[in-house]
Order: structure tokens, then sequence, then C-alpha cells
């Protein structure tokens, strides 16, 4: 009875504890985006706000079936300045910007006004709705599935892109040094996925460590990488941009491209370092009187096997990422030479070694400590 009260009140002050760090890291948050952002382009008078399609006044379909030139049409405003008014506005046929307006359909609209005076311009389709229910979707299969363990991976899910959106990009933004902003971004989420995942165990304290470890040394090898082959952040195809908005903040480019990378490669390390520490702990667990080497010799074993299949899949990823530019080296006939030298093709090969080592260099680290873990003392003591 009394080891049960215990045990109550320590849950419940874990519980204190977690959300006291939460509201702080939030207030943080909020706090370190209080940013005046340098003005690239005069944005008064502009709004984008949704609007559905009336009437068209002028189509530009041909008779081949083709679009050319802008449609003219009529637009009721569904939100914004001009709510509720019907306005005239144009579509260009673009791929990126525009849309085959038809009666009916909902899109979102540039509006720029000065005055009396407005000129609408239809920005693309009001995809809102389906982005929203997509991810609903998404969140409820995994939830449905996955139970509580997929309740908890929906938050961490949540506590990612939180950090990528509203500490990553302002830290670079302000200037903080690319891979310490992302050392301490992967870190942050390491810790809160793991935590989720599997409270304060054995297993979690050694997928962190061995997510850390591996993290850092995909980005060392990309730096090294990048070094030797005379590859750097000024190397990409956004450089021009970037260049502007560095000559008016502290955003630091050159080391941009392997933070990037030390990002890209969270997720498998993540993977990997849990499943060799939840293999090992497993055994563990089935037969205690294992000692240091043969749990050591199971984890590197089990760790082959997921080595292959995670670097094939960091891999294929960053081609996926850059079929564009496969397509556009076999349409043109490129040569070898030329096609190995490009910085674009260059990139590509480091993203996936680099993480690809990041990962198969975790197996080693994780099995090492969790084993370490697992068969000291002086750990049972406090987990």
């Amino acid at each position: 009875m009394i080891s049960k009260l215990f045990g109550h009140r320590a849950a419940n002050i874990r519980r204190a504890v977690v959300i006291i760090l939460a509201l702080g890291f939030f207030a943080f948050l909020y706090s370190f985006n209080q940013i005046d952002k340098v003005q690239f382009s005069n944005k008064e008078g502009v709004s984008f706000d949704k609007a559905v399609v009336v009437d068209i006044v002028k189509d530009n379909i041909q008779k081949d079936g083709s679009r050319v030139g802008r449609q003219t049409v009529k637009i009721k405003m569904l939100g914004g300045r001009y709510k509720g008014r019907v306005l005239n506005a144009t579509s260009t046929s673009g791929y990126l910007y525009g849309a085959d307006c038809k009666v009916g359909m909902k899109v979102v609209v540039s509006l720029s006004v000065s005055g009396n005076n407005y000129v609408a311009t239809v920005y693309s389709y009001n995809r809102g709705p389906i982005v929203y229910a997509f991810v609903g979707i998404f969140v409820l299969i995994l939830w449905a599935i996955g139970g509580k363990k997929g309740f908890k991976s929906v938050v961490g899910l949540a506590f990612t892109f939180i950090c990528i959106v509203f500490l990553f990009i302002p830290m670079l933004y302000k200037g903080y040094s690319p891979f310490l902003s992302a050392v301490v971004v992967g870190i942050l989420v390491t810790i809160v996925t793991m935590y989720l995942i599997d409270g304060l165990t054995v297993k979690s304290i050694s997928a962190i460590l061995g997510t850390i470890a591996g993290v850092i040394i995909a980005g060392g090898a990309a730096a090294a990488f990048g070094y030797f082959a005379k590859i750097s952040g000024y190397n990409v195809s956004e450089i021009e941009d970037l260049v502007v908005i560095s000559s008016k903040t502290h955003l630091n480019i050159g080391g941009i491209l392997f933070a990037g990378i030390l990002i890209a490669s969270l997720g498998a390390v993540i993977d990997v370092s849990m499943s060799v520490a939840s293999t090992i702990n497993e055994i563990h667990e089935k037969n205690p009187e294992l000692g240091f080497k043969e749990l050591f010799v199971s984890g590197i074993n089990v760790g082959k096997d997921m080595m292959g299949t995670m670097s094939n899949t960091l891999i294929l990823a960053f081609t996926g990422g850059s079929i564009n530019t496969l397509i556009l080296i076999y349409a043109y006939n490129m040569k070898y030479n030329q096609i190995i030298n490009m910085y674009s093709v260059g990139i590509e090969i480091m993203q996936g070694i680099s993480g690809s080592i990041g990962v198969i260099l975790t197996v080693p680290i994780v099995s090492f400590i969790t084993c370490k873990l697992l068969t000291g003392k002086l750990i049972k003591k406090f987990i």
C-alpha cells in the first residue's frame, strides 16, 4: 500500500515537472519569436483571401484544349476587407500560380488595395481543406492503430514541427551557427520523442545518447565531404535569394546545407537507435544472465539488418528529392565527367552517404551504451 502511494506521488511529481518544463519552453519560444523581420518586398495593402468563382467573363481555353493567356472571372470574396462583395479578377495559366477557374471553384486571391482601387488575381486553388483533411486522416490512422503510443507519436510529431518552425528557423535567421542550431533542435526532439515513446528507461536513455552521437557523426561526415569536395551552402540552387536575405540579416549561408543534413538524418537515426536499444533490452529481460559481450553481439547482429535498409531509405529519399535533376541529366545526355562534378549531384551524394554513415555508426554506439547500462548496477538505482 505504501509503495503504491509513493508510486502515485512520484508519477504526479513527474507530470508536474513535465508540465512546468513544457510551459517554460513555449513561453521561451514565444519571446524568441518576437522578431522585427526585414521587409524584402512591399506587402502594404496586399492580402491573400479566400473566394469562390461565380462567373467566367472571358475564358482562355483554345480549340486544342490548352490554355493561353489569362482568364477574366468574377469572384465572391469569402473573407478579408471585401468579404461578401463580388469582384473582377484575372487568373493566369501558369504551372505554379493561377488556376483553371470554373464556376463554383473555391480559390485563394491575391488582393492589392490602394485607396478605393484594387487589383485581384487568382493565386491558386484553395487547397487548405484538402491539406487539413489528409493530416487529420493520418493522425486518426496513427492513433487508431498505435493506440496510446500512436497518440504520443502524434504529440512527438507536433513537437518536432514546432521546434523546426519556431526554434530552428528563427535561430538561423538570427545568425546562430547552423550546425549548433541543428544539434540543439536534434537533442530536444530526440529527448521529447524518446520520453513520449518509452518514458525514462534504459532504452530511452540509450536511444537518446545514440541518436545524438549518430546525428553529429552524420553532420561531421557531411562537413568533411563538403570541405574536400569544395561544396558549401553557397552551391545550392536558391543561393541568389539566400544571399539577398543574408545581406540584410545575420543569416549564415555557408552552414545551412550541413545543418539540413543533420535534420534530415534525425528520423532514420532515431529509428535505428530505438530499435537496437529495444531489442537488446528485450533479450536482457528474457535472459538476465547474459553478459555485456553476448548482449553487444546480439545488438550488432540486429543492427546489421537495419544498416542496409535504413541506408537505402535515406539514399532513396534524397534521390527522390532530386528526380528532376536526374531527368534533365538523362534527357540532355550529359557526359560522365560533367555529371560527377555537378554541384547538385555532389550535394545529393553527400547527403545520402553522410546520413548513412550516421545510421551505420549509431548501431555499435547504441549497442555499447545499452549493454553498459543494462549490465551495470549504478543506473538501476535511478531508473
